[in-house]
């Protein structure tokens, strides 16, 4: 499925958007703050895209006159998130290429993510979370409408071998209904 915004095409990776995955992943001010490791090669960029983000919910983020990656968005449904076992919940992931921040990317790719679950998937909630000191998504969640729900403390983050301190928002169907 593609999915478009007014500036965004929402789309399925592929295997060729490995090269344009590294360009963005490899920079350590992307990934290790949401919780995986800088990509080290375009063959790691290229493992990532068929066992990470070839999941039914994962979108290659692109602005239309492009059509090349410069983030990723994903739903991630039952059993392939923590936040919930629930069929009709999912959690929203996120994360954009540091040339692209401040524009409202990711805000208007999740807003679409957001609607596509509420109504082609019949969610009822989308959980969304970020670790201490990512202050650009929890800002992202609150521009969004997502309402704090719970912090917890010593998280595992596998990928990065540490634990850390995790913050949860949820964002309802019935919000979503009475306010967009």
């Amino acid at each position: 499925m593609v999915l478009q915004t007014e500036r965004l095409l929402l789309r399925p990776w592929e295997e060729n958007d490995a090269q344009s995955l590294y360009t963005y992943a490899k920079d350590g001010d992307i990934g290790p703050i949401a919780g995986w490791p800088a990509h080290t090669s375009v063959e790691e960029s290229r493992q990532v895209i068929k066992h990470v983000l070839s999941s039914p919910e994962a979108y290659a983020v692109c602005l239309k006159e492009e059509v090349k990656p410069i983030g990723a968005i994903e739903l991630k449904l039952n059993g392939h998130t923590d936040m919930t076992d629930r069929d009709d919940e999912c959690e929203l992931g996120y994360w954009l290429g540091k040339p692209f921040w401040g524009r409202g990317i990711i805000p208007e790719a999740a807003r679409e993510l957001i609607r596509h679950g509420f109504e082609d998937l019949n969610m009822r909630a989308i959980w969304c979370g970020y670790y201490d000191g990512n202050s650009k998504s929890k800002r992202v969640q609150e521009k969004l409408g997502f309402t704090y729900f719970r912090t917890t403390e010593g998280i595992d983050v596998p990928l990065m071998g540490e634990k850390r301190t995790g913050h949860t928002s949820l964002f309802t169907k019935e919000y979503w209904l009475a306010h967009r």
